[in-house]
C-alpha cells in the first residue's frame, strides 16, 4: 500500500515533497518566466542562495558584504595604528641600534653599545629617581584633589556649575600658554611672591630653588588637568545608586564609611582609568619641564623625556636618544600592565 502525502488545507490536494537544491532554484526560475516578471535570473540567483544548491555559489552573499563594510570602517584606525604607533616603534628600536650624527652625516650601526652607555649612565639614576618623584607627586595630587572636588560639586547646591566650569576650564587651554603664566608668576619677583609680600612673608625663588623646583612644576601640572578627572569622578559618582546611602545610613553607617565602602568601590574602575591615563600622563611630561626649569637647578627636575631631549637634540646623540625612547616604552608598558592585573584584586565587579 502506498504512503499517502499530507493533504492541503485549502486545495485538499495531496502536497509533494519539500523540494530543495537545484529543483529550487529552476522552479523559482520558471515560476518567474511563468508570471511574466522581468527579474527572473535575479530570483533565481536569490532562490539559488536561499537553498544552497549545487548549480552554483554566489560570491558576495550578505555575510561578505557585512564583513567588506565592517573592514572598511576599521581600516582608517588600523592604518593609524599601523603608521603612527607600530611603524614609529619599530623605526625607534632599529635607531636604537645605530649612532646617527646627523651633523656628520653618519649612520653606523653599533649594536648593542647604545644598551651598554645606557647601564653605565651616571645621570641616569638621578634622572629616574626624579621622574619617579614627578609621577608620584603628581598621580597622589590630581587623583586626591580631582575625587575631592568631585564629591563637592555633586551636591545640590547653587552655584555648581559655575566652579564645574572654573576647575574644567584650564583643561582646554593651551599647555604652553598656561606654563608660560604660571613661569611669570612664580619667578622670584612674580605675581605668587608679590601677593605673599603683601600678607607680610617673603616668598622663595620657587622656579629656582632644588627644594621647590619640583613642587612647583607638580602643582602647575595638577591644577592644568585635575579638571578632566574631576569630570570622570563625577561621572562616576552621579552612576551610584542613592538607594544604598539610603539604606546604610539607615543602618547607622557614618558618611566616611559609606564613603569607604559604597563610593569607593563602586567608582573602582574609574579610578582604575583615571589612575592609568594619570600615569601615563606624568611620564610624558616635557613642556612644563622645558618651559619653567629646563631641566634645573642641576638635575632636580630633569625627567626622562626632557632628558631624552637633551640626549638626542641638544647634544645630537640620537641613536642613545632612541635608547631611552625604547626604556621610557618598556616603563610606561610595565607600569601599565601592572595596574591592569592588580584590577582584579580592588576594582569592583571584576573576576
Amino acid at each position: 500500500m502506498a504512503a499517502s502525502h499530507p493533504r492541503s488545507a485549502v486545495t485538499g490536494r495531496a502536497d509533494a515533497r519539500p523540494v530543495t537544491g537545484d529543483r529550487a532554484t529552476r522552479r523559482a526560475a520558471e515560476g518567474t518566466e511563468a508570471e511574466g516578471l522581468p527579474h527572473g535570473p535575479r530570483r533565481a540567483r536569490r532562490a539559488r542562495e536561499v537553498s544552497g544548491g549545487g548549480g552554483g555559489q554566489v560570491f558576495w552573499t550578505t555575510r561578505r558584504r557585512d564583513n567588506l563594510v565592517g573592514y572598511l570602517l576599521v581600516a582608517p584606525q588600523l592604518l593609524g595604528s599601523l603608521l603612527f604607533v607600530l611603524l614609529p616603534l619599530g623605526l625607534v628600536l632599529w635607531y636604537s641600534l645605530h649612532e646617527w650624527n646627523v651633523l656628520a652625516g653618519t649612520f653606523e650601526f653599533v649594536g648593542g653599545e647604545n644598551y651598554d652607555r645606557l647601564l653605565a649612565d651616571a645621570n641616569l639614576r638621578e634622572v629616574l629617581a626624579g621622574t619617579a618623584l614627578f609621577s608620584a607627586g603628581l598621580v597622589v595630587l590630581n587623583l586626591g584633589l580631582a575625587l575631592l572636588l568631585a564629591i563637592l560639586l555633586n551636591q545640590r547646591l547653587r552655584g555648581t556649575t559655575f566652579f564645574r566650569t572654573l576647575f574644567f576650564s584650564p583643561v582646554v587651554v593651551s599647555l604652553v600658554a598656561w606654563t608660560i603664566v604660571w613661569q611669570f608668576l612664580l619667578q622670584d619677583d612674580g605675581g605668587l611672591n608679590g601677593l605673599l609680600a603683601v600678607a607680610g612673608a617673603d616668598g622663595p625663588n620657587w622656579l629656582r630653588g632644588e627644594g621647590t623646583a619640583m613642587l612647583s612644576v607638580i602643582v602647575v601640572q595638577v591644577l592644568k588637568n585635575v579638571g578632566l578627572n574631576m569630570v570622570l569622578f563625577l561621572a562616576a559618582l552621579q552612576g551610584v545608586p542613592a538607594q544604598l546611602y539610603e539604606a546604610a545610613e539607615l543602618d547607622g553607617a557614618g558618611a566616611w564609611t559609606r564613603f569607604l565602602r559604597i563610593t569607593v568601590p563602586l567608582i573602582s574602575p574609574t579610578i582604575l582609568l583615571t589612575s592609568i591615563i594619570t600615569v601615563v600622563g606624568s611620564l610624558q611630561v616635557f613642556a612644563q619641564i622645558a618651559v619653567l626649569t629646563q631641566g634645573g637647578p642641576g638635575m632636580s627636575t630633569t625627567v626622562l623625556v626632557y632628558y631624552l631631549y637633551q640626549q638626542a637634540f641638544q647634544f645630537h646623540h640620537f641613536g642613545y636618544g632612541a635608547t631611552l625612547s625604547v626604556l621610557l616604552f618598556v616603563i610606561v608598558a610595565l607600569l601599565t600592565v601592572v595596574q591592569w592585573r592588580m584590577r582584579r584584586r580592588w576594582v569592583f565587579n571584576e573576576t
